[in-house]
């Protein structure tokens, strides 16, 4: 079963408003509960890579600087709706920083969706540009998160 099949399952319990939903395909099992009007959560955690972007087409209106030259950026982007973070905790330092030099694979944020930290890996190497979002703040789905100079 794959993620986008587990965030449907998620959102027909939300919209249904039931307290309990449970399916299974196979060997494989999702329970979804809500906690006494909680968003629900599911049982099994979920890890998620997110899909670089095509190349940017313009300067970022995000954060509020002009990039320039965009030839040769790629965008991160959330792979769900959830709370931007930069580091592993308060006391952490960042996963990455603007100037950072990262490799395909390399973690570069976390995503909180309904109590559940999702790390967020790069698939490409390369250099980050921008950092988009502010740590802390709430992500869409698709939604730019960094920006990395692709070698």
């Amino acid at each position: 079963m794959d993620y986008e099949t587990i965030k449907k399952i998620i959102k027909i319990a939300e919209e249904a408003d039931i307290s309990a939903l449970s399916v299974e395909k196979g060997d494989f099992k999702v329970e979804v509960k809500r906690d006494k009007g909680h968003y629900p959560v599911p049982v099994a955690p979920v890890h998620q890579v997110a899909h670089p972007a095509e190349k940017s087409k313009g300067p970022s209106t995000s954060s509020g600087q002009g990039q320039g030259d965009e030839e040769g950026l790629v965008a991160i982007t959330s792979p769900m709706v959830g709370t931007f973070y930069r580091a592993s905790s308060p006391d952490s330092p960042p996963y990455t920083d603007v100037g950072s030099e990262i490799k395909e694979g390399t973690v570069v944020c976390i995503i909180e969706a309904m109590k559940l930290f999702n790390e967020i890996e790069s698939e490409v190497s390369g250099k980050v540009v921008n950092i988009l979002v502010e740590n802390g703040k709430p992500v869409e789905y698709g939604q730019k998160l960094m920006l990395i100079k692709k070698r």
